[in-house]
C-alpha cells in the first residue's frame, strides 16, 4: 500500500495545456482539442478535475501545483493535461470525465470526496482508462485512491495553537461532516490539549468546501462567541481573513496562508502533491501502473507543516519540532491512547492505537471539542 514519495518535484509555474469543458461554473480556459491517443507516440494525456478554482489559494491550488510539478519532472514532451475546475459533486462529473476520455485522457485524477461513486461508475464503464480519486476508499482493477495522513501535521498545528492562544478558546471552521474532517478536528484538538489541557475547540459547520462568504461568516460567528484563534478545514483563505480583521490568531490549511493574516498566522498543515502525480504518470508511461490505496505520512514528504508565522515564539517552534521529530522517527502516534470522547468514554485504551480502518470511519469527537456531528 505504501510507497516512498520522498523525491519531491519542484513547484515551477509552467504554461501547460488545459481544456475547458462545457459545464456551468467551470474555469475560463480556452478549448483546445487533444490529439488522438494513437498520434501521440509516448505522450500520455491526463485529466485533472478540481472541486474549486485552481487559484483558490488552498486545496485545488495545491493539486494544480502538483500537476505543474509533475510536468516539470517528467517533461512537457511526454505529458499533456486536461484541466477542469469548479466541478460540483454531482452526476455532472460523469460528463466531465467522459469528455476527457473522448479527448484522449488515459488517466483521470479527481480531487474531491464527493466524486467517489461517480468515478467508480465511469471507471467500470471504461476499463482501459485509469482513475485515481483523492480522499476516497473505493478501489477496483482500473481505479484507486490516494491521500495523506494529514492528521499528523494537524496535531502539530494544534500544539502550536495551544501554546499561542491567550484565552484557551479556539474556533474551527469545518467543511463537511466526513471522517476526514472529523479526524482532522480530533487530531488538532489532541495537539491543543497536549500542551493546554483546559483549552477547547469549538466547531462551526458550513457544509461547503469552497464558499468564501459562508466560511468567513462562520469564522466571524466563532470570534463573536469569544474565541481568539481560528482553525479551518476549508479550501479558501476566508477564515484567515476574518481572523486578521479581528486581530485574532489563525491556523490555515492546504498551503501557507500567512499572507491572509500577516500578524496572527500561526502555521498550516500543507500538501506536497507533485511527487504523487509524478510517480503515477511515470508508471503510466512505463506500463507499470496498478490501482492502489495510498495513505502516506510526513515521512513520505507528501504532507508537512508550513513555515511559522511571526507571532509564534521560538519556544513554541521548539516544542512543535520535538513532536514532529518523534512522528518522523515512528516514536509517536497521534491516535494512541488513552483517548476519551466528548462524553468521557474511553475510545482508545492506554497503549493502544486506532487502526487505519477506525481512523477512516471516525465519526466521534474527542474530549475538548465543543459541537456536534450532523447526521
Amino acid at each position: 500500500m505504501k510507497k516512498n514519495w520522498k523525491k519531491k518535484a519542484s513547484l515551477l509555474v509552467l504554461t501547460v495545456f488545459s481544456m475547458s469543458l462545457l459545464l456551468t461554473g467551470c474555469g475560463g480556459n480556452d478549448a483546445k482539442p487533444a490529439a488522438p491517443a494513437e498520434e501521440k507516440g509516448d505522450k500520455v494525456t491526463a485529466g485533472f478535475i478540481y472541486i474549486g478554482p485552481a487559484n483558490d489559494g488552498g486545496y485545488s491550488q495545491v493539486h494544480d501545483e502538483g500537476r505543474l510539478a509533475m510536468i516539470e519532472a517528467i517533461g512537457a514532451d511526454k505529458v499533456e493535461t486536461i484541466v477542469q475546475e469548479e466541478v460540483p459533486e454531482d452526476q455532472g462529473i460523469e460528463s466531465v470525465m467522459n469528455a476527457m476520455i473522448d479527448n484522449g485522457a488515459e488517466i483521470i485524477f479527481a480531487n474531491s470526496f464527493g466524486y467517489m461513486d461517480y468515478v467508480e461508475k465511469v471507471a467500470k464503464a471504461n476499463p482501459d482508462v485509469k482513475f485515481m480519486h483523492f480522499s476516497g476508499y473505493l478501489q477496483g482493477e482500473n481505479y484507486g485512491n490516494y491521500f495523506g495522513r494529514m492528521y499528523q501535521p494537524r496535531y502539530l498545528t494544534g500544539v502550536a495553537a495551544g501554546l499561542t492562544t491567550e484565552n484557551g478558546k479556539i474556533g474551527y471552521v469545518a467543511a463537511m461532516p466526513t471522517p476526514e474532517v472529523i479526524r482532522g478536528i480530533n487530531a488538532f484538538t489532541l495537539g491543543v490539549r497536549s500542551v493546554n489541557p483546559e483549552a477547547t475547540v469549538q466547531v462551526s459547520w458550513t457544509n461547503t468546501w469552497y464558499d468564501p462568504a459562508v466560511e468567513k461568516q462562520a469564522a466571524e460567528a466563532l470570534l463573536d462567541a469569544g474565541v481568539d484563534t481560528i482553525a479551518q478545514h476549508q479550501d479558501s483563505t476566508a477564515p484567515q481573513q476574518a481572523a486578521a480583521e479581528r486581530g485574532a490568531y489563525s491556523v490555515g490549511y492546504n498551503t501557507d496562508m500567512s499572507a491572509a493574516n500577516p500578524e496572527g498566522y500561526i502555521a498550516a498543515p500543507v500538501w506536497h502533491l507533485g511527487a504523487i502525480y509524478t510517480s503515477q504518470m511515470q508508471s503510466v508511461l512505463d506500463g507499470t501502473w496498478k490501482a492502489e490505496s495510498y495513505w502516506g505520512g510526513m515521512d513520505d514528504g507528501v504532507i508537512g507543516l508550513s513555515e511559522f508565522g511571526t507571532c509564534v515564539t521560538d519556544e513554541t517552534k521548539a516544542a512543535v519540532k520535538a513532536v514532529q521529530d518523534k512522528i518522523l522517527a515512528g516514536e509517536f502516534d497521534v491516535f494512541e491512547g488513552e483517548i476519551k470522547d466528548q462524553n468521557g468514554e474511553v475510545k482508545v485504551a492506554a497503549g493502544e492505537k486506532l487502526s487505519d480502518a477506525d481512523m477512516l470511519s471516525m465519526m466521534w469527537f474527542v474530549e475538548g471539542v465543543i459541537g456536534t456531528i450532523p447526521q
